[in-house]
């Protein structure tokens, strides 16, 4: 199936644009208004300016701009000292077919995803093969396979073509990023150069309490997404550039299986490892680093426990049958 256009509906649009920075605004509300749609966000919803920075990968000043933008339209609510809320049901939000081509990039970006974790795409891609898959042109696909690059899963070959790197595809490879992690993460917090910021903390303390009084109704990749800020927050104070990149590029790799539909856990057991993050920010508090250092590694242990019922590369009888979720995985039983 072609998915690089989208189809017309008779939902408004933000305002023309008159400027680059309008056009920005305009752009990212309209991506917003995809990411919304995807993820069916109920009504209610609070999104976040942290969470659509991990999704739309741009700072949150324009973020906050395209929010704006959207309460204009009527979309979401803005509630001082509380953020933006989502008005309308996700159904109801089908963006114009003059839509900007970021959301339809996004589609095809994911498209990618998906289809290299499932093994359709070979080890090495040619654009040829890939705009007539997709059915893009040659410059909006290389935008994309430039956006992957920077992810770190796939890299332009010397002559021609696109070569993909390792991923997260199958639960060996799932195993071996947890134990590069289990390696790291601990020793991170135990680094001559980490120091506290209060504000991380408060900030990551917000997120994880965010999900337990939600009882996790956020989409699978806003967990996932809360899930990689904490990790990769944590690292940032470790103050080593090359720690943050590697468990940065880690937790990249661990969202695209979010594409595919991974499994994803029970709520208890959600709730039981937000709680042990909670109980590692309060050790870090009271300075109690190597505490803190021990806590994290047996966390990310019980994380590698089951990994064989998480990783859509399991073999059929490795995987316990679940409940199909909302956003598109399904709950391990």
């Amino acid at each position: 199936m072609k998915i690089g256009g989208m189809t017309r509906s008779h939902e408004p649009v933000p305002p023309s644009v008159d400027s680059p920075g309008t056009a920005l605004r305009a752009r990212l509300a309209r991506r917003i208004l995809c990411h919304i749609r995807e993820h069916h966000l109920p009504v209610g919803h609070h999104l976040t300016e942290q969470s659509l920075e991990e999704v739309l990968q741009v700072s949150r000043s324009p973020i906050r701009g395209a929010l704006c933008a959207l309460a204009e339209m009527g979309v979401v609510e803005r509630r001082p000292n509380r953020g933006f809320f989502l008005l309308r049901p996700a159904e109801a939000l089908e963006p114009d077919g003059r839509a900007v081509p970021e959301c339809a990039d996004e589609l095809v970006y994911r498209a990618i995803a998906r289809d290299r974790l499932a093994g359709v795409l070979p080890a090495v891609l040619t654009e040829t093969e890939a705009m007539r898959r997709y059915d893009l042109p040659r410059d909006r696909l290389r935008a994309i396979l430039a956006r992957i690059a920077r992810e770190g899963w796939i890299e332009r070959r010397p002559g021609k073509g696109w070569s993909f790197l390792p991923m997260i595809d199958t639960p060996a490879a799932y195993r071996e990023s947890l134990e590069f992690r289990r390696v790291l993460e601990p020793a991170a917090l135990l680094m001559p150069g980490f120091a506290i910021d209060s504000r991380v903390i408060e900030r990551l303390r917000r997120e994880q309490e965010a999900l337990l009084d939600g009882n996790f109704s956020a989409s699978q990749l806003e967990i996932v997404q809360a899930d990689a800020s904490f990790h990769e927050s944590l690292a940032g104070l470790s103050g080593n550039c090359f720690v943050v990149r590697s468990i940065a590029r880690i937790n990249q790799l661990r969202r695209l299986l979010v594409f595919q539909g991974a499994t994803v856990r029970t709520r208890p057991w959600r709730r039981e490892r937000v709680r042990e993050h909670l109980a590692i920010l309060d050790l870090l508090e009271r300075g109690e680093r190597r505490d803190a250092s021990r806590a994290l590694a047996a966390h990310l242990a019980v994380v590698e426990e089951g990994v064989d019922e998480l990783v859509p590369g399991a073999s059929p009888g490795d995987a316990a049958p679940g409940a199909a979720c909302p956003d598109g995985g399904r709950e391990r039983a």
